[in-house]
C-alpha cells in the first residue's frame, strides 16, 4: 500500500546533473550580494575615508566651502567646530561636518 504512495508522489527538484534547484538560486543570490557591494557599498566606505580624512586634516589658513556654500577661510579649528573668516570682519562658526571641501590649502 506504501509503494502505490510513493510511487505517484514527485521526483525530488533537481537541476540539470542532479544538483539541487536551490544551489542555483543561492549561487545567483550570492553573486547578486557580491555585485551590490563592489558597486555600491565599497565606493561609499571609500568616499567615507577620504571625507574623514580631510576633517582631520583641517587646518588654519585652509580656504573651505561648506555643505552650505559658504566659501572661507579657517581661522580657528576645535573639536567640533571650525571658525572660518568669510569676509572682512565676519567670522562664523560652523560645524566641521559641514566643510564639505578643501579649495586651497593655508601656507
Amino acid at each position: 500500500m506504501t509503494d502505490a504512495a510513493f510511487a505517484q508522489s514527485p521526483a525530488p527538484a533537481s537541476g540539470p546533473g542532479g544538483a539541487p534547484l536551490w544551489m542555483g538560486n543561492l549561487f545567483l543570490i550570492l553573486s547578486f550580494m557580491l555585485i551590490f557591494y563592489f558597486l555600491l557599498l565599497r565606493p561609499q566606505q571609500k568616499r567615507q575615508r577620504q571625507a574623514q580624512k580631510m576633517l582631520e586634516s583641517l587646518k588654519r589658513g585652509d580656504q573651505v566651502v561648506t555643505s552650505g556654500g559658504i566659501h572661507g577661510t579657517i581661522l580657528n579649528v576645535k573639536d567640533d567646530v571650525v571658525v572660518l573668516k568669510i569676509d572682512e570682519n565676519v567670522k562664523i562658526e560652523v560645524s566641521k561636518s559641514a566643510v564639505t571641501g578643501v579649495t586651497q590649502e593655508g601656507k
